[in-house]
C-alpha cells in the first residue's frame, strides 16, 4: 500500500472545474496532487476535512505587491483569504526597468496611483536591479509564503526609455517604440507573466501628474504588443477611461489580434453610464467567438472607499480647521474633534479639493456613505446611508458623518461604494460574475492601503454570493472555478486551480459554516512605520501551497514554500 506525504480525508471537494461537489480524499506528494477519490494509502500527515469544503487555492491576478514583495515574505492579507498565487505589476505601474535617477519618479507614481506610503517604499525598496530580468532575479532570492508572478509595467518602461519626455506623456518616436518593444520581449522571455498599461486620468502621481502612459498612441501599444506576440507567451492587462468609445475597443481588439495574446481589461458599472458595461462585456465575448482571447476583470462587490480619521480620506480632510489638527496622533485628534468649537469650525469650513488624491471626490457622497460595521456589510440598505439617517433625524449629513467617525475612539470606518452601485444594490455584480467574458479581479492586494481592503474579494465570493445574500446566490462550484481555474488560465498558469492528479497541491480546507469576514483594521507595520488596512477572516482551517501548510486557523505557520513564477506553467501530468 502506497504511503503519501499528506492525505486529506473526507472533505467535500469542489475541484475548480465547475463540476458538482463530491466527498473525496486527496493524496499529495512532492507538491503535487497524486490521487483524488478513495485514497487507500496512508499519509505521513493526515488532515481530517470532514464537514469542510476542499477547494483549489485561489489565484488573484490583480494585485500590487510590487513594493511589499521586496521586503515581506508574507503576502498578507491575500494569504489570509485563501489566495495561493498572486500576480502583481498591474495597471502599468511598478519598479522595473528603472535607472537610478528615476527611483523617486516610480515611487511617486506608485504612491499616487496605488496609495502606498512613499516613506515605506523609500525605506523598503533595496533597488538591487535595473532591468526587468534583474528584478525577477532579485525577487527569486526572497522566501515567501505564496507563489508570485510579475508583469511588466508600461509606465516604468516608458520612463526608462524616454526619460522626462515619457513622464510628460510626449508621443513616442519609432526609435522609442523599438526600444520599448525590445524591453517587453526581454521581460517576457525572462519570465514576466504579461505586460500592463493604463489610460485613465484617475491614475496620477502623488504630485498630481497624470500617468506617463495616459496618451500612449496606438503605434506604441501595438509595437509593444507585436513584440510580446513574437515570444508566443504572456498576457496583456489594460485599464482605460475610454471603453465607452468604439475606437478604444477597436484598439483593444487590434492589440489582441496583432499580438495573438490574451488580453484582460478592468470593467465596472459607472453611475453616469450604468448600462455601458454590458456593451463592453458582450463585445469581448463576440471577440472571443472570433478567435481572440478577451476577458473582463470584474469585482466581487462594489468598488468603493473607506474613510476614517486614521485613513487617507475623510469627509473633513480639506477643512482648514481639520488640517490644523490632522498631524496629531489619533487619540489627541479625537479629543480635539470632540471640542464643540473645533467641531463647528471643521464642519463650517468643509470643501473638496478637485485635484486631491484618488477617491477624494467621493468623500462628501453622503447619500451613499454607510457605517461598515463588523461583520462588514458591503451591500447596505440605502435607507441606512448618512444622508437618509440625517433626513430622519432632521440634521445636516455632515453632522451625522462627523459623529459616526468618532465611534470606537475615532477608529470607525465609513464605506462609500461608487462603482457597481447604481440602483443601491449588487445585482449588477451578479450579472457580471455570471457573464462568460468575466473573471474575478481588481482586488488590488498590497495597494490603496489607506482607502480600501478589497483583497478580501475571494472571501466575499464564498460568504456573500455563495451563502449569505438573501437572494440571487451563485453556486459554489461556479464561484470556486472563477477564483481558481478561470483566473489561473487567464494568465497562463495551467498547472493550478484544479484539484486533479498532476496539478499543484495549492488548496484550501474551509469550514464553510464558520466563514466570516471581520472589519478591516489599521496597523502600522510597513517600513518606516507606514500604515495599512488589513482584514481577517474566520473559517479558513488550512491553506496549503506546494503541498505545505502556510495558514492554520487564520494563523501563519511560518512555512515559506512560495515561488517566483517565471512564465506559463503546465500540469505535471496531462
Amino acid at each position: 500500500m502506497n504511503t503519501h506525504q499528506t492525505v486529506i480525508r473526507g472533505g467535500t471537494v469542489i475541484d475548480g472545474s465547475g463540476a458538482p461537489r463530491q466527498q473525496a480524499d486527496l493524496a499529495i506528494n512532492d507538491g503535487r496532487i497524486t490521487e483524488v477519490g478513495v485514497v487507500k494509502g496512508k499519509g505521513h500527515r493526515e488532515i481530517d476535512a470532514r464537514g469542510c469544503l476542499v477547494t483549489p487555492g485561489f489565484v488573484d491576478i490583480h494585485t500590487h505587491y510590487d513594493g511589499q514583495a521586496a521586503w515581506d515574505p508574507h503576502l498578507a492579507p491575500s494569504s489570509w483569504h485563501g489566495v495561493t498565487t498572486a500576480v502583481m505589476g498591474n495597471c502599468g505601474v511598478g519598479f522595473a526597468p528603472v535607472r537610478s535617477s528615476d527611483h523617486d519618479r516610480l515611487i511617486e507614481l506608485m504612491e499616487g496611483v496605488e496609495d502606498i506610503p512613499g516613506t515605506a517604499l523609500h525605506e523598503g525598496l533595496p533597488w538591487k536591479w535595473e532591468t526587468f530580468p534583474e528584478y525577477l532575479d532579485f525577487l527569486e532570492t526572497l522566501p515567501r509564503d505564496i507563489d508570485l508572478g510579475a508583469q511588466l509595467p508600461h509606465s516604468a518602461v516608458r520612463v526608462n526609455v524616454m526619460g522626462s519626455r515619457g513622464v510628460a506623456r510626449a508621443p513616442a518616436t519609432p526609435e522609442d517604440i523599438e526600444q520599448m518593444a525590445a524591453i517587453a520581449r526581454e521581460a517576457i522571455e525572462a519570465g514576466a507573466l504579461g505586460f500592463t498599461t493604463s489610460r485613465t486620468i484617475n491614475h496620477r502621481s502623488i504630485s498630481g501628474e497624470a500617468i506617463p502612459t495616459l496618451r500612449a498612441g496606438a503605434d506604441e501599444l501595438l509595437g509593444i504588443a507585436r513584440a510580446i506576440g513574437k515570444t508566443g507567451r504572456g498576457v496583456v492587462q489594460f485599464v482605460s477611461d475610454r471603453l465607452h468609445h468604439e475606437d478604444e475597443l477597436d484598439l483593444i481588439e487590434r492589440i489582441a489580434a496583432e499580438s495573438g495574446r490574451p488580453l484582460s481589461l478592468s470593467v465596472a458599472q459607472h453611475h453616469a453610464k450604468p448600462e455601458q458595461w454590458r456593451t463592453i462585456l458582450d463585445r469581448l465575448a463576440k471577440g472571443s467567438e472570433r478567435g481572440l482571447t478577451l476577458r473582463a476583470q470584474v469585482a466581487a462587490r462594489a468598488v468603493g472607499i473607506m474613510t476614517g480619521l486614521d485613513l487617507t480620506l475623510n469627509p473633513f480632510m480639506y477643512s482648514p480647521a481639520y488640517k490644523a489638527i490632522a498631524d496629531l496622533p489619533l487619540a489627541q485628534r479625537v479629543v480635539r474633534t470632540r471640542d464643540p468649537s473645533v467641531r463647528r469650525a471643521i464642519i463650517e469650513q468643509m470643501n473638496i479639493d478637485p485635484e486631491g488624491v484618488l477617491g477624494s471626490n467621493t468623500i462628501e457622497s453622503f447619500g451613499q456613505m454607510f457605517r461598515l460595521g463588523d461583520i462588514p456589510n458591503y451591500e447596505p440598505n440605502p435607507a441606512d446611508s448618512v444622508a437618509a439617517t440625517a433626513q430622519r433625524q432632521n440634521r445636516a449629513p455632515a453632522e451625522v458623518a462627523y459623529d459616526w467617525l468618532l465611534d470606537n475612539e475615532g477608529r470607525a470606518l465609513l464605506y462609500t461604494p461608487f462603482l457597481n452601485w447604481h440602483g443601491g444594490n449588487l445585482d449588477v455584480v451578479r450579472e457580471m460574475l455570471m457573464h462568460p467574458a468575466a473573471i474575478p479581479g481588481l482586488s488590488d492586494g498590497g495597494a490603496h492601503v489607506g482607502t480600501i481592503c478589497d483583497v478580501s474579494f475571494p472571501t466575499t465570493l464564498l460568504q456573500w454570493w455563495g451563502r449569505d445574500r438573501p437572494y440571487g446566490r451563485i453556486p459554489l462550484e461556479r464561484l470556486v472555478s472563477l477564483q481558481s481555474r478561470s483566473t489561473a488560465m487567464a494568465v497562463g498558469l495551467a498547472d493550478r486551480g484544479l484539484l486533479a492528479p498532476g496539478y499543484k497541491a495549492d488548496l484550501n480546507i474551509i469550514d464553510f459554516d464558520a466563514l466570516r469576514l471581520h472589519a478591516p483594521e489599521v496597523v502600522h507595520d510597513l517600513p518606516a512605520g507606514g500604515r495599512r488596512l488589513l482584514q481577517r477572516a474566520d473559517g479558513y482551517r488550512h491553506t496549503l501551497v506546494n503541498g505545505i501548510e502556510i495558514m492554520c486557523n487564520g494563523q501563519a505557520t511560518g512555512e515559506l514554500p512560495g515561488k517566483l513564477l517565471r512564465g506559463a506553467k503546465q500540469p505535471a501530468i496531462a
